[in-house]
C-alpha cells in the first residue's frame, strides 16, 4: 500500500513540515471571514471583497517572485515564506486585544498570506521533484493530500469549539505557529539541493515572468487541464464565503456547526487520496482525469438547497463530502501529471503561473459572487455558480497525450550543498 511506502527521511521530515502547517491551517479554517462576520459584523460584500482582494493583490504580488524563486535555494524559500506568514497572521490577536482590528488590516493579512502561499507551493513543488523518483511522485502527492483532508477533518470542529471557548482569534494563532513549526521542520531537511543557474545577467528577465503560461497554455494536455481547473477552483472557492455568510447570517448556524458541517466530510479526502495510486494503476491517469473531473463539478448546486437545522446540516455535510471525495482522488492525479510535463527548469515559473492564474480566477468570481449576493442573496449567487460549474467538463482533455518524460536539459544544473 502507498501508505506504507518509505520515500526517505528528507520526505519524511518535508511531510512533516507539511503536516503541522495543515493541521495549523485546518484550526484556522475560515477564519479570517468568521472574523469578519463575528468580529466586524461585515456584509456579504466585505466578505466576499476579503475573499477576492487578498489572493488578487497576492497574485500581483506573487509575479515577479516565479523567475526569483527558480533561481534561488527551494528551501530557504520556502522557509522564509512561512515565517513570513507567522509573523503576518500574530498582528491579528495583537490588534485585536489592543481593539484596533480593522477590516484593512484583515485584506492586508489575507494579501501576504496568499502571496506566500503561491511561492512556497511553487518552491515546493520543485524541490519535491528533486526529492523523490519519478514513479513516486503520485504516492507523494497523494499523502499530502491526505495530509490536507485530515487536517481539515480534524482542525475545524476544533477550531469552532476553542473560538466558543477562547474567542475569535485563538486560532488565528494556531495557524500562525503552525507555520513557525513548519519552518523548523524544513530547516532540517539536510543534504544536497540542486540549484539552476543562470546563464548571462542576473536579476528577473521581462521574458521569464511569461515562461510559466507559456508552457502551461502550448503543452495540449496542461492547457486544458489549467483551464479547467480555473472554472472548477474559482466557482468552489466563490462559494466558501457566501456559504459562510449563508450559514452564521441568515441560517443562524453556531460555528461549531459551521467546523462541523466542513469537518466530516472531510473524511471523503482520506479515501479518494488513499485510493489515487490504484485506480490510477487500475484505470489509467487519462480515464480518471475525465471521469473524475466530471464527477467533481456536479455536487455544488446542492449547497443551495440548504436549509436550517439539521436537515440543512446534513444537507452540507453529504454535498461537501461528494466533491471532496472526487477532489482528492483527482488533485494527486493532477499535479502529478503536471510535474511530469514539466522541465525542472520551468517547475517553479509553471506552477507560479498556476496558483496566480487560480488566485486571480477565485478573486474575479469571489467579487462577482459577493455583488450578486448583495444584489440578490446567498443562495441565489451559491446556485449561480452550482449552474455555471456544469460547463467545467467541456474543458477537460478529450483523448489521451503522450506522457513523455519532460527535457530536463534546458538549464544548467549544479549540485549545490
Amino acid at each position: 500500500m502507498s501508505g506504507r511506502r518509505s520515500l526517505g527521511r528528507r520526505f519524511g521530515w518535508l511531510w512533516a513540515s507539511y503536516a503541522v502547517s495543515a493541521y495549523g491551517s485546518g484550526l484556522g479554517f475560515g477564519a479570517l471571514p468568521l472574523i469578519a462576520v463575528l468580529v466586524l459584523r461585515a456584509s456579504p460584500a466585505q466578505v466576499s471583497v476579503l475573499a477576492a482582494l487578498g489572493p488578487a493583490v497576492g497574485a500581483l504580488l506573487a509575479l515577479p517572485l516565479g523567475p526569483w524563486v527558480e533561481f534561488h535555494r527551494k528551501r530557504q524559500v520556502m522557509i522564509a515564506m512561512d515565517l513570513a506568514r507567522f509573523a503576518v497572521l500574530l498582528t491579528i490577536p495583537v490588534a485585536y486585544a489592543l481593539g484596533r482590528l480593522s477590516f484593512g488590516q484583515l485584506l492586508v493579512v489575507s494579501a501576504v498570506v496568499a502571496t506566500a502561499k503561491i511561492a512556497f507551493n511553487a518552491a515546493g513543488g520543485a524541490f519535491l521533484k528533486t526529492l523523490v523518483r519519478p514513479d513516486d511522485l503520485l504516492v507523494a502527492n497523494a499523502r499530502f493530500e491526505s495530509t490536507t483532508w485530515s487536517a481539515i477533518a480534524l482542525g475545524p470542529p476544533l477550531g469552532g469549539a476553542a473560538v466558543g471557548l477562547f474567542g475569535p482569534v485563538v486560532t488565528i494563532v494556531a495557524d500562525a505557529l503552525g507555520y513557525l513549526l513548519s519552518a523548523l521542520g524544513i530547516t532540517a531537511i539536510r543534504g544536497h539541493e540542486e540549484d539552476l543557474r543562470r546563464t548571462g545577467r542576473a536579476g528577473v528577465r521581462a521574458g521569464e515572468l511569461l515562461d510559466g503560461w507559456r508552457h502551461l497554455l502550448t503543452h495540449p494536455g496542461l492547457r486544458a487541464l489549467y483551464l479547467n481547473q480555473l472554472l472548477v477552483g474559482g466557482l468552489i472557492m466563490a462559494t466558501e464565503p457566501l456559504l459562510a455568510v449563508l450559514l452564521l447570517g441568515e441560517l443562524g448556524f453556531p460555528p461549531w456547526q459551521y467546523g462541523l458541517a466542513f469537518a466530516v466530510p472531510c473524511v471523503g479526502g482520506l479515501i479518494g487520496s488513499r485510493l489515487a495510486r490504484r485506480v490510477v494503476a487500475r484505470h489509467g491517469q487519462h480515464r480518471i482525469i475525465r471521469v473524475v473531473g466530471t464527477l467533481r463539478a456536479i455536487w455544488l448546486i446542492g449547497l443551495a438547497a440548504v436549509q436550517p437545522g439539521v436537515v440543512g446540516l446534513a444537507t452540507v455535510i453529504a454535498v461537501e463530502f461528494a466533491i471532496i471525495i472526487s477532489m482528492s482522488l483527482y488533485n494527486p492525479v493532477l499535479a502529478t501529471y503536471r510535474l511530469e510535463q514539466t522541465p525542472r527548469d520551468r517547475v517553479v515559473r509553471t506552477l507560479s503561473a498556476w496558483s496566480i492564474g487560480s488566485s486571480a480566477t477565485i478573486a474575479i468570481l469571489s467579487a462577482l459572487g459577493g455583488l450578486l449576493a448583495q444584489a440578490t442573496s446567498p443562495r441565489t449567487a451559491i446556485t449561480v455558480a452550482g449552474l455555471m460549474i456544469f460547463a467545467s467538463p467541456l474543458l477537460l482533455p478529450r483523448h489521451p497525450h503522450a506522457c513523455r518524460p519532460a527535457p530536463e536539459h534546458s538549464a544548467r544544473v549544479s549540485t549545490i550543498a
